[in-house]
């Protein structure tokens, strides 16, 4: 039996003292900061505010699109006096209610629906149902139900939410494979605890996929449903601020609660939701 080769330890030395002498040179700082994704979209934020401020000064009608800078006062200037917040509030407080609610009603519906042939059946036929009806559409029969009044917006949220989770949360529920369903009953799990320690986790993924589009569509469509109600109840959130600023044709201030949308938007999916995503799916080493 051959005897394996152990190195002399001058020639372990003298490769230690070579390596040492070894300095790591630090990236260029444009390598660095291409390399950087916050600092890549700032840069594309950047290259965009200045696209609109040349194209706003050529065209020269504020009463089409104002320039970016006084989107930025007008924003500004709402923001300083209250009035911005005030507004976002009362949009996000209905948001959070509408939101909830539907993301609840999904869980029931996607946890019947895993459980029994029947619950599938009745998710799948809903779903084809009233999945392609635009939340919006039900505004009119929300009204004449609800009245003018946060109801009518509660309804239209839990409609945008409650299909594309439900749908998400079933999808990940049946690819849960076979072997882990079996380890959970093996340990004695059932019903509810199956669903919660064993199918929730592994369908984590699709389920957080089927959150942010739920929010997606329940922005989109309460700030749609607001300048509804603006025209007809004459209060509301960020919809009704734009819808009211409109009609007075102050147009920067129309840009600044665009904006207010756009940039809730933008905080949401990449403080929030990202930080979740983070949290769990990066950690737990399900990320495709």
């Amino acid at each position: 039996m051959r005897e394996a080769h152990v190195a002399r330890p001058e020639f372990i030395r003298a490769v230690q003292d070579e390596m040492s002498g070894i300095v790591e040179k630090p990236l260029p700082w444009t390598t660095r900061a291409v390399a950087n994704p916050w600092l890549r979209k700032a840069f594309l934020l950047v290259v965009l505010a200045v696209a609109w401020e040349i194209y706003a000064t050529v065209l020269n009608n504020p009463l089409l699109v104002p320039r970016f800078s006084e989107t930025m006062r007008a924003f500004y200037e709402t923001a300083a006096n209250g009035t911005l917040p005030a507004r976002a509030w009362v949009s996000i407080r209905v948001l959070l209610i509408g939101y909830v609610a539907g993301m609840l009603a999904a869980a029931a519906l996607a946890a019947f629906a895993s459980s029994s042939r029947i619950g599938r059946d009745l998710l799948e036929t809903l779903t084809a149902m009233f999945n392609p009806l635009p939340a919006i559409a039900l505004l009119p029969l929300a009204m004449i139900w609800f009245g003018l009044g946060n109801g009518s917006l509660v309804f239209v949220l839990i409609h945008s939410v409650l299909w594309p989770v439900a749908l998400n949360t079933h999808s990940g529920f049946l690819s849960v494979s076979s072997t882990m369903r079996m380890v959970g009953r093996n340990y004695g799990l059932t019903g509810v605890r199956l669903i919660w320690k064993i199918l929730i986790p592994a369908a984590f993924p699709n389920i957080l996929s089927g959150l942010k589009i739920g929010w997606a569509f329940a922005w989109r469509t309460l700030i749609a449903a607001e300048l509804v109600f603006g025209a007809t109840a004459g209060s509301g959130g960020l919809g009704w601020f734009i819808y009211e600023n409109k009609n007075q044709l102050e147009i920067p201030n129309v840009f600044a609660g665009l904006f207010s949308v756009i940039l809730i938007g933008l905080l949401v999916e990449n403080l929030l939701f990202r930080n979740i995503e983070s949290r769990t799916i990066r950690r737990w080493g399900m990320h495709a």
